[in-house]
């Protein structure tokens, strides 16, 4: 069975409200066309990339930024591969907390990074990066996980409302309260862990692995489920995206959409939404065809 979240801004409005589901210049490209009508390259597989055994000079930092319900943890398997292939590699917190400060909170840990910067977003982190990114003179790639990828004026609930984003039903998110700071309460939802290995993981991992995940998920705040994200930062960067053939938390069709609409070199996977987790090759893969793309 397939799931979309729908989020709300209390426990009676959940059900009716629409769904939802981050300074130093240097040789790498500094491409800066439009991609507003830029056809997207499309292949079935991500293959490595040969050009990797190649290069020479310093390798961009790769920052990793994971989505909703979800941890930096949940990168371990792509980290491992990366500093094995020579990447130096940052996986900050997502607060999960307004998509506005989300991508503040980001771009600090940005401008602390000295050199090139190859930015990735799974999920929720998407909408991070492509507000993040924008701007910044490091980042030379932005890389979409089965991510969200808004154009300005989209929200997640947005996205997920449209005609692609309903081919998939509603995650099982629970809704509960949390103080915010200066005052007030607000609302955030977290996945049913019963459900957890079916919506994010499509029942490929180790029962006890999937439970794991499922208990360590982090809540997504409603304000970052309906959040407007500005201008795009894929409008003037290189862009890159996998699609999660399997994902039942966004929709495929939605990441297709989305992926051409941003000109997006493209990759399909048979995989499920946590596809870090269970096709970290393909993952690693993309990663590397951007950075060798724009940064060799």
């Amino acid at each position: 069975m397939k799931y979309r979240a729908r989020l709300a801004g209390s426990a009676t409005a959940v059900t009716a409200i629409v769904s939802i589901s981050s300074v130093v210049l240097t040789s790498c490209s500094t491409e800066t066309t439009s991609h507003d009508n830029a056809a997207p390259s499309s292949s079935s597989i991500a293959t490595p990339n040969p050009a990797l055994a190649q290069w020479h000079g310093d390798k961009p930092t790769i920052v990793l930024v994971h989505g909703a319900w979800a941890d930096a943890a949940g990168w371990t398997p792509v980290i491992a591969d990366l500093q094995k292939a020579g990447f130096p590699v940052k996986a900050p917190p997502n607060p999960l907390r307004g998509l506005d400060s989300d991508a503040a909170y980001l771009s600090t840990v940005l401008h602390q990074i000295n050199g090139p910067i190859i930015l990735v977003g799974h999920s929720y982190g998407g909408a991070v990066i492509t507000n993040a990114a924008a701007g910044d003179p490091q980042i030379k790639a932005l890389v979409y996980i089965a991510a969200f990828a808004p154009d300005q004026g989209d929200s997640l609930a947005s996205l997920n409302s449209s005609t692609q984003g309903k081919e998939i039903p509603a995650v099982p998110a629970t809704p509960s309260s949390y103080p915010q700071d200066g005052g007030g309460m607000g609302t955030e939802l977290t996945i049913d862990p019963s459900k957890y290995p079916d919506v994010f993981l499509d029942n490929e991992l180790p029962p006890a692995q999937q439970q794991a995940l499922a208990v360590e998920q982090r809540p997504l705040s409603l304000a970052a489920a309906t959040g407007v994200s500005g201008v795009p930062a894929w409008k003037t960067l290189p862009s890159w995206y996998l699609v999660a053939d399997q994902d039942h938390a966004i929709s495929p069709s939605l990441e297709r959409y989305m992926a051409t609409r941003a000109g997006a070199h493209t990759v399909d996977v048979d995989g499920p939404h946590l596809i870090m987790q269970t096709n970290p090759d393909a993952v690693v893969n993309l990663i590397e065809q951007a950075a060798v793309s724009t940064c060799q």
